[in-house]
């Protein structure tokens, strides 16, 4: 018994001794609960809202005031017509477009009830449905603070009109999450584990003495993965548009373009993550936790990113997925050109250049 206790106090003296262990220990159940706690949420929240104000009367003003006082809404403007209004939810600029008609106070007045308007992007299901409930709340409370003393039926209607996705399908946010999911695991995974392996086997010793060029070999070893993750972004979207019955919009052309691209910042990827570990184990380990977690949390298809603090805000934008999901959900969902998606296209290309510097400089130096 007292041997058992020994051994106790031996390990807790190696935990207090051990400041990575220690730091493991209490750090991670903090960060989990700062992370999904207070910086991950569901909850949408200041979300940007264009106003169609065809009323002259005070009380639409009112309402439309009432709105922006609400932390779920931010009124960025007014517009003209329904064709600007189109405009602005296919650019992502606007979630939402009320509409408020010409005989808003009237028909209160004289009719008891009116409608209001909402085109909302229905790209992404759960958020506007979100979106759409809050909206309504905000004007049954207008109702009630204008109307409540007075007993007659007044009511004030939204008739929701959800572009892009009208039936409201899951699937049209969670298949372009897929396929940026998917890829950048299996290319940066399948590119470090392979490159890592040479180096167990000795074969990186070989190279020195070969008359090949050693980054023309890593590049060829690449090669493969970049072609079996085109195949892969073909079976998802043969499936997605057979069993799932989701349109592609946009560009064929202009979708396998920007994938490539995705494909080559996480091939690039796989290879610095290569540059800086000498174990299968380790590179694995890397891969997957280090990219899936970012990937699932700043990808933008689970978490809206607009609803987190503004550091995590800061944090997503150098995860290459999320411009990913954003440039693919646009050409599937919403038909979005090149010239819609040219800064989500130039960040990827700069994610490319970056991890290719990077990686080939490392290398350099590790065979030098």
């Amino acid at each position: 018994m007292n041997q058992f206790k020994a051994f106790i106090l031996k390990e807790i003296y190696h935990i207090l001794r051990d400041r990575k262990t220690l730091l493991v220990l209490l750090g991670m159940p903090i960060a989990q609960i700062v992370l999904f706690g207070f910086a991950l949420s569901n909850e949408v929240k200041n979300t940007s809202i264009y106003f169609l104000n065809q009323s002259s009367e005070p009380l639409a003003q009112q309402l439309i005031a009432k709105v922006d006082q609400n932390k779920y809404f931010d009124v960025k403007g007014y517009i003209q017509d329904a064709a600007e209004a189109e405009v602005l939810l296919r650019s992502g600029k606007a979630k939402v477009v009320a509409i408020i008609p010409s005989d808003f106070a009237y028909a209160l007045a004289h009719e008891n009830e009116t409608t209001i308007q909402l085109l909302t992007d229905g790209a992404d299901p759960n958020t506007a449905n979100i979106i759409n409930t809050y909206f309504t709340l905000i004007t049954q409370q207008f109702r009630n603070e204008h109307f409540g003393k007075i007993n007659l039926p007044y009511q004030i209607n939204t008739n929701v009109r959800m572009l892009y996705n009208p039936q409201l399908k899951g699937e049209y946010t969670f298949v372009p999450g897929v396929i940026a999911m998917v890829l950048m695991i299996i290319c940066v995974l399948m590119t470090s584990v392979s490159i890592v392996k040479e180096k167990e086997l000795g074969n990186m010793e070989m190279l020195l003495v070969s008359p090949t060029n050693p980054l023309i070999v890593i590049i060829s070893k690449a090669v493969p993965y970049f072609v079996i993750s085109l195949i892969i972004v073909t079976i998802i979207l043969i499936m997605s548009v057979t069993l799932l019955h989701i349109p592609i919009r946009g560009s064929l052309w202009l979708l396998y373009f920007v994938s490539s691209i995705f494909i080559l910042a996480a091939l690039s990827l796989g290879l610095v993550i290569s540059t800086i570990t000498n174990s299968q184990q380790v590179a694995m380990l890397i891969s997957l936790m280090g990219m899936m977690l970012p990937t699932i949390m700043f990808g933008g298809f689970m978490f809206p990113i607009e609803n987190m603090p503004l550091p995590m805000q800061i944090i997503s934008n150098i995860i290459p997925a999320k411009w990913f999901y954003y440039a693919i959900n646009g050409i599937m969902i919403k038909g979005l050109g090149i010239s819609s998606l040219y800064k989500e296209i130039l960040i990827l290309l700069g994610f490319c250049v970056l991890f290719i510097t990077i990686s080939f400089k490392k290398f350099n130096i590790r065979l030098s």
